[in-house]
């Protein structure tokens, strides 16, 4: 399950949001990643590093686009509805704002790192005809 895989790396190994999300999806998808790209979303940590866009979502995104091989315009099509199953899921996608609802004193962001796990895993597998073949 990717969000255990996601909480290992954010939890216990001490990744950021986007990292561990990126680095999970390596993992449980076998994307093949260099020991060191998960570095390309080090930034996207901490809502781009501001509190802004959240970083769990931006880590995904990055995820998707090794994932999935489409056009420019799809990959647009894709990116808009994975937004928006984020957004529904845990009601925005900015930084200051998740904190505020789950962020917790000992746990940090594990929770928003472990709802966007399930929406991303949810929306690999209902996506599966868009996945790269091997």
């Amino acid at each position: 399950m990717l969000e255990e895989i996601a909480k290992k790396y954010y939890h216990e190994k001490g990744y950021n949001c986007a990292e561990s999300i990126l680095l999970a999806t390596n993992e449980y998808y076998h994307l093949n990643l260099k020991d060191n790209d998960f570095q390309l979303v080090t930034a996207f940590g901490g809502g781009l590093g501001c509190g802004r866009i959240c970083g769990a979502l931006t880590g995904g995104l990055a995820a998707l686009g090794k994932i999935f091989i489409v056009e420019k315009e799809v990959m647009h099509e894709l990116s808009t509805e994975f937004i928006s199953n984020f957004e529904k899921k845990l009601e925005t996608s900015v930084c200051t704002d998740l904190k505020e609802k789950y962020r917790s004193e000992e746990f940090h962001c594990l929770k928003t790192v472990e709802l966007a796990a399930n929406v991303l895993e949810n929306f690999i597998s209902e996506k599966k005809n868009y996945i790269k073949a091997k």
